[in-house]
């Protein structure tokens, strides 16, 4: 796919939705972090569910911390995983008081020294809640870029790093997140609603639904 298309492919998806945001609720970095961990192998949407319950009982890292893995497991428990989450976000909150002074680090290196945090939660914090122009690629995204032909590649990290070259500057700060909507509603996995799509007369995908 040459420049020229992609900058068209990102121009067009602007337009569709001029200022795009992650779904989670959240109102600090902090309680960003936390959603981003729960949201790993879980949808938003229940994320939300748990944080709306959980973040006016406990939105600092002294105050999940107080509940302990018993207590924050109350919280989070029709979520996948919510043990080992549970498990991780104490031991988070422990290191940010620590280490940190409460605060979230700004820096890929002491956020995936977090645990449970990696470099696709790192990318997600650094470019929501400190305006970095990172792309967390996840499933949706690595699906997108690969079928659309905008970044093809075997595996996240080759992708992530062929759509940091690809995407035009102007466009990277929101790409993640055009990026992850289009394939959460759009460019779905079984089926993609190519009739509806922005992109559609850009899109390089041999196989497109009628």
């Amino acid at each position: 796919m040459n420049a020229a298309k992609r900058h068209e492919i990102f121009a067009c998806l602007k337009t569709a939705n001029p200022n795009p945001t992650t779904e989670l609720e959240y109102r600090t970095p902090f309680e960003l972090l936390i959603a981003v961990v729960l949201s790993a192998q879980a949808t938003d949407k229940s994320v939300n569910l748990a944080t709306r319950k959980l973040f006016p009982k406990a939105h600092t890292p002294e105050e999940i911390l107080a509940l302990g893995e018993a207590g924050l497991t109350g919280f989070i428990q029709r979520i996948g995983l919510y043990k080992t989450k549970a498990k991780n976000i104490q031991a988070t909150c422990q290191m940010l008081i620590q280490q940190h002074r409460s605060e979230v680090p700004r820096t890929r290196e002491l956020l995936e020294q977090l645990p449970g945090v990696g470099r696709k939660t790192a990318n997600v914090i650094l470019n929501t809640a400190f305006g970095e122009p990172t792309i967390a690629v996840d499933t949706h995204i690595f699906r997108v870029a690969n079928r659309t032909g905008l970044a093809t590649g075997k595996n996240v990290l080759e992708v992530e790093l062929k759509l940091l070259k690809a995407v035009p500057k102007e466009f990277r700060q929101d790409a993640h997140h055009w990026l992850i909507l289009h394939g959460r509603y759009v460019c779905k996995a079984r089926k993609p609603i190519c009739s509806a799509c922005k992109i559609n007369h850009l899109c390089e995908f041999k196989d497109k639904s009628i």
